[in-house]
């Protein structure tokens, strides 16, 4: 089962979960990773904003490749886009299989590459100053190369 969504509105990690183990005795293990807004050097808010099929196309490449290189029995990619406050979810990624060492291994590699390879525009609004352009950093294109 391959789930991906690219939304504006906030979503349930619990209900996901339960979405996607629902019925099933073959998942063993269940990786999750939830990334939310933080309030870094004074942020007020961050606007992401996205070409929706190609996004759409992007994030569901990103998901079956993870799916290819481990035995997963199901994932999650959840991503959401617009205008986000510090403390409001934008990313959740679900990686469900047998065993722990591949879904923690695949939800690894589903935020490394969609940290580096999904095709989001990211502008900060901090409390003071003008709006600035998130740029790509060296360090999340390390953390991507490692697969």
């Amino acid at each position: 089962m391959l789930r991906v969504l690219v939304q504006e509105a906030p979503f349930d990690v619990a209900a996901e979960m339960a979405r996607l183990t629902a019925s099933r005795d073959d998942i063993g293990a269940l990786a999750s990773f939830t990334g939310i807004c933080r309030a870094d050097d004074g942020l007020a808010a961050m606007v992401l904003e996205h070409y929706p099929a190609m996004t759409e196309r992007a994030l569901t490449r990103i998901a079956e490749d993870a799916m290819r290189r481990w035995p997963l029995t199901g994932c999650t990619v959840i991503h959401r886009v617009g205008r986000l406050t510090p403390g409001e979810p934008i990313v959740l990624v679900l990686a469900a299989s047998a065993h722990r060492a591949a879904a923690l291994e695949a939800c690894a590699f589903l935020m490394d590459w969609l940290k580096t390879k999904a095709p989001f525009w990211k502008r900060e609004e901090p409390r003071e100053g003008a709006p600035r352009w998130v740029e790509a950093r060296a360090e999340d294109d390390a953390a991507a190369a490692r697969w």
